[in-house]
């Protein structure tokens, strides 16, 4: 079963709007985009890129907002054409990329059993 962009669009939507009310009052200066495959070619289902958190200082103004992006490609792939299991993905890989926006690396996420 192939979802239409739109349908996807519309999970990524849904999964953020699931995040916990905490969690989508903190964000500040982060966006979320949907692409088809990583530029480069890496094995990725979602990469943020900016600046976290935990990292900005009083100096922090005027950049421009930090990018999540989830590759539908790879994450369709892995979900098999199951429905359901797209969605966990996608859930999934939007809180993955949130936690990056937070501050939090890949060896916390794994020490925290967030895999």
């Amino acid at each position: 079963m192939r979802l239409s962009e739109d349908r996807f669009v519309a999970l990524v939507e849904e999964a953020v709007a699931g995040l916990p009310t905490w969690v989508r009052d903190t964000l500040d200066n982060v966006e979320v985009f949907v692409d088809d495959e990583p530029a480069d070619g890496r094995p990725l289902l979602g990469l943020y890129e900016g600046v976290p958190l935990s990292a900005r200082g009083g100096n922090y103004s005027g950049v421009l907002p930090d990018r999540i992006t989830l590759f539908a490609g790879p994450i369709r792939r892995q979900s098999g054409g199951d429905e359901a299991r797209l969605r966990a993905i996608v859930q999934h890989t939007v809180a993955h990329e949130i936690a990056h926006h937070f501050g939090i690396d890949d060896d916390r996420l794994l020490e925290i059993d967030a895999y």
